[in-house]
């Protein structure tokens, strides 16, 4: 083995292989930067460029690419509360909220150093444990796989302990979200409305950027101030301390790597989930996080950051021992090992050991270098933080309404993004948490999937088994704690110390909720009240596996509405407090504007829809002057035409003034 290790770092030194993982380290990370495109994306668009490389080459060429998809997208998450990739969602609540304290720099530091420690360990631990971990995998079936998914969903949903209800709620309406669309056992169409794009259900793009971009985008363009409220300079020392804070959080680090590494490994998970559930669990483990964390928390940041580079390490085993892909990019990992003549399975352990540690050194490799080149970017990055609104939400605005297209490629993925962004703006202002929403949405399809293959096969009893049964009761007591506490007789006084009331009201960042705000609230109780009685009954003509989850969560979610009734009679529920204090007027304002944006698609084509609206947001709300929008659009434009349209070869979609002008389209090249 160790000889094994020795000729695959040969290998791997040879210059023009380590030109080419340092080629697909630079794309990986300028991929992770941008939104809606992803290390899925990249790899299906890189993947024919390395057919007339040798194996070794190629393979390396693409973990690299996709080793450090994950290290880059924590940039625009910090710096503007959008996404890189779904995977550093999780990312946002803490790394956000620390870049408008004026800490971008810290949290870059952190993030990155988290980064190249999980994604070092996760390569560590596929070098020692592939021969090692083969019969867990192989033990793991369907009712663990469920077991594991709701113990995680558990975890985030708790985080929500001071409006747990809220959080529970959130939790089934992103498993009905997830319902849309044909079902697979059986074909039914669930809530499509004849709508073709509902077939294949909502898109994860802009589910995503809706729920989590567009409210901070909103709030920001409302207040007319940059991010970062602090005006200290961003230096290298602020990366620095991030740097100390994850040598002071080693143990927390190793643990969440470890998270990471193992879920990895097991197929379907994924990096959506990964995250959010090394973020849960570190919210309920470490002293004081449930105080601090989506508040600014450097060690949110380093939970998320440090499981999901090591899950690239870990999906790496089923892939490389059994020819099982771990996620989606390891499927076309998988495709491009077949392409070379390389057969993953257990010869990959023998004949092919060398091929196994080239892949190995590859990741450990692509982790420090891209690590490396964030370290000196991310302090460019950080000075965005100063850049006032006017000039900064209209770019992030364009950059979003691309990124959330690249979901379906349908116009249709911009209304979801529109009617998404408004419900996450609603849910942040009546302090409704967002997290359990989007990740039950992307548990939902397995969370369907596993429950109907363990009652086909185990009817009840799968819930009997040790791994589920262990984890039912884990469950059970993470939901019941924080509503056991209630009834104690210091749990008022718990919660002033805690921040509820006055503190937090002090802390500029959120303010007791109005009259106007209290009456919303109750409205959208109503609202969900209505929807899961309209789901249950909608649901009852389908066939059993249609029927069977829809409804087990409409009930899930009426008695949720009851319980939150019930503790509210009995004075049990936190007062409303408001996650934002933007003037109203302020943000339907913004609304308004992409609202316009998602028309001006419509009518005259993305590009020029992007283009005028950037300059007239930048003329109207940020108050410059027509020559100064015009030098920062024209080099905008130009560098998302050239990667979107000449690269990617992005269809655009089609617009009213395009089919109304034939002559025009074809001129523009398909660009209206």
């Amino acid at each position: 083995m160790i000889e094994a290790a020795i000729s695959a770092l040969l290998i791997i030194s040879d210059l023009e292989r380590l030109m080419f993982v340092g080629l697909g380290t630079v794309l990986g990370l300028i991929i992770g930067v941008i939104p809606g495109i992803g290390g899925l994306v990249g790899l299906a668009l890189l993947l024919p460029f390395t057919f007339a490389m040798d194996p070794y080459t190629a393979l390396a060429f693409l973990v690299g690419v996709q080793a450090v998809t994950t290290t880059s997208d924590t940039i625009p998450a910090v710096m503007f509360g959008v996404p890189g990739t779904t995977g550093s969602a999780a990312t946002v609540l803490d790394g956000y909220p620390m870049a408008k304290k004026g800490e971008a720099g810290r949290a870059y530091g952190a993030a990155f150093t988290a980064s190249v420690c999980g994604g070092l360990f996760g390569a560590f631990v596929l070098a020692i444990s592939i021969p090692v971990i083969r019969p867990f995998i192989m033990a793991v079936g369907t009712p663990e796989l469920l077991a594991i998914c709701l113990l995680g969903l558990t975890l985030v949903v708790s985080l929500s302990h001071k409006a747990l209800f809220k959080g529970l709620i959130a939790a089934c309406l992103g498993l009905l979200f997830a319902t849309i669309g044909d079902e697979p056992q059986t074909g039914e169409m669930r809530w499509t409305f004849d709508n073709f794009y509902l077939w294949d259900g909502l898109s994860l793009v802009p589910v995503a950027l809706g729920l989590f971009a567009v409210p901070e985008m909103i709030d920001l363009g409302a207040s007319k101030r940059s991010i970062a409220r602090k005006s200290e300079k961003v230096s290298p020392w602020d990366q620095l301390k991030g740097m100390r804070d994850v040598a002071d959080n080693w143990w927390l680090v190793l643990r969440c790597s470890s998270i990471g590494t193992l879920l990895g490994a097991i197929p379907g998970l994924g990096a959506n989930v990964i995250d959010w559930i090394s973020y849960g669990y570190a919210a309920r483990v470490l002293p004081g996080a449930k105080d601090t964390f989506g508040k600014g928390d450097v060690r949110g940041v380093i939970a998320s950051e440090s499981a999901n580079n090591a899950k690239e390490g870990g999906a790496l085993v089923p892939t490389l021992a059994f020819g099982v892909p771990g996620s989606a990019s390891m499927a076309i990992l998988l495709g491009a090992f077949l392409i070379h003549g390389i057969a993953p399975g257990p010869k990959m352990l023998d004949e092919q050991l060398d091929v196994t540690f080239t892949l190995i050194w590859t990741v450990a490799i692509a982790n420090i270098l891209g690590a490396g080149l964030c370290f000196l970017l991310a302090g460019h990055f950080a000075k965005l933080a100063k850049v006032r609104a006017g000039l900064l939400v209209p770019l992030v605005f364009g950059i979003m309404i691309i990124g959330a297209y690249q979901g379906a490629k349908d116009y249709a993925d911009l209304i979801v993004l529109l009617s998404f962004g408004i419900l996450g703006w609603g849910m942040k202002r009546l302090n409704w948490p967002r997290p359990p929403l989007i990740l039950a949405f992307v548990l939902g399809g397995l969370v369907e999937n596993y429950l109907f293959i363990s009652q086909l096969r185990y009817s009840y009893e799968w819930m009997l088994m040790p791994l589920p049964l262990i984890t039912i009761l884990i469950i059970t007591f993470l939901l019941a704690r924080p509503l056991v506490i209630r009834f104690l007789p210091n749990w008022k006084k718990q919660q002033a110390e805690s921040g509820t009331g006055d503190t937090m009201a002090k802390s500029g960042r959120v303010s007791h909720a109005t009259g106007g705000e209290l009456a919303a609230d109750t409205v959208f109780w109503a609202g969900v009240i209505g929807l899961m009685i309209y789901v249950y009954i909608s649901s009852s003509a389908w066939p059993g596996p249609a029927r069977i989850l829809p409804q087990a969560i409409a009930i899930a979610g009426l008695i949720t509405a009851a319980g939150f009734v019930v503790f509210s009679y009995l004075g049990k529920i936190p007062p409303l407090v408001s996650e934002s204090s933007e003037p109203i007027r302020a943000v339907f304002r913004q609304i308004i504007w992409l609202i316009a944006l998602v028309i001006g698609v419509k009518l005259i084509g993305m590009l020029p829809a992007i283009g005028l609206f950037i300059f007239l947001y930048m003329i109207i709300e940020g108050k410059t002057k027509p020559l100064s929008a015009t030098l920062i659009l024209i080099p905008f434009l130009a560098g998302v035409w050239f990667l979107f349209h000449e690269l990617l070869n992005v269809p655009w979609p089609q617009a009213v003034l395009g089919d109304l002008f034939s002559e025009l389209r074809r001129i523009s090249g398909r660009l209206i």
